[in-house]
């Protein structure tokens, strides 16, 4: 009997291993069940070596600039430690938090509203004594900052940009002598958003934003 249970598990288990590489393979069947994701072949390959976190940032009229994430009256965290924002992968909806936080708080006039990633290589997230035990070098985290979209107080968004990972890989794409002279020979390249915006810091230290303080719900 233990034989056969043996067996009987060493059948599904190649037969399920077998179904993810034929429907990876294939581009079928992917997402018919949601047990598909844990036998589809590439279901982690999308993780990326850097981490990323977004920040919303409201310019006043005075050129002040005020941080509007976190909340003043707290975060809402649905998977983990992390913040709602920070899920926002395609950024649809982290302006409306910072909207949302400027209907319910008093502030002077606002000008326009960012939205900020910032994105550093996820080996910076290890504790001190694993990268004491895996480096030599001191343990300086590097972030990149890039803004994803300017929205208008009246939730008008003027200006949307790609992430910084998607940003590098224009970039690269664009700047390979190889592609660029099959782009002559062929069918011409289009690049989807030209790479002209700088990488760094658009408002200088996060030391000069200020917090907004919450009000009544019927606070401007």
């Amino acid at each position: 009997m233990r034989k056969l249970l043996s067996v009987g598990f060493i059948g599904v288990y190649l037969g399920a291993l077998g179904l993810g590489l034929v429907s990876h393979m294939l581009g079928a069947w992917n997402t018919a069940h949601p047990v598909m994701y844990y036998i589809v072949w590439d279901m982690f390959c999308g993780w990326s070596a850097y981490d990323s976190r977004i920040h919303v940032i409201a310019e006043g009229e005075s050129q002040t600039y005020y941080r509007l994430t976190p909340t003043p009256w707290g975060e809402l965290h649905p998977y983990g430690s992390l913040g709602r924002e920070h899920y926002d992968v395609f950024n649809n909806h982290a302006g409306q938090i910072g909207l949302n936080v400027l209907r319910h708080t008093q502030h002077e006039p606002i000008s326009r509203i960012f939205v900020i990633e910032e994105a550093w290589a996820k080996k910076y997230n290890l504790q001190q004594p694993v990268w004491e035990s895996r480096y030599d070098d001191p343990k300086d985290k590097l972030s990149y900052f890039r803004v994803r979209a300017i929205m208008l107080p009246d939730s008008q968004v003027t200006e949307r940009y790609d992430s910084w990972m998607a940003h590098q890989a224009g970039r690269m794409f664009a700047d390979n002598p190889r592609l660029q002279a099959d782009s002559k020979l062929n069918q011409p390249v289009f690049v989807r958003e030209t790479p002209r915006q700088p990488v760094g810091r658009p408002f200088g230290s996060q030391s000069h934003l200020r917090f907004l303080g919450t009000s009544s719900p019927s606070a401007n």
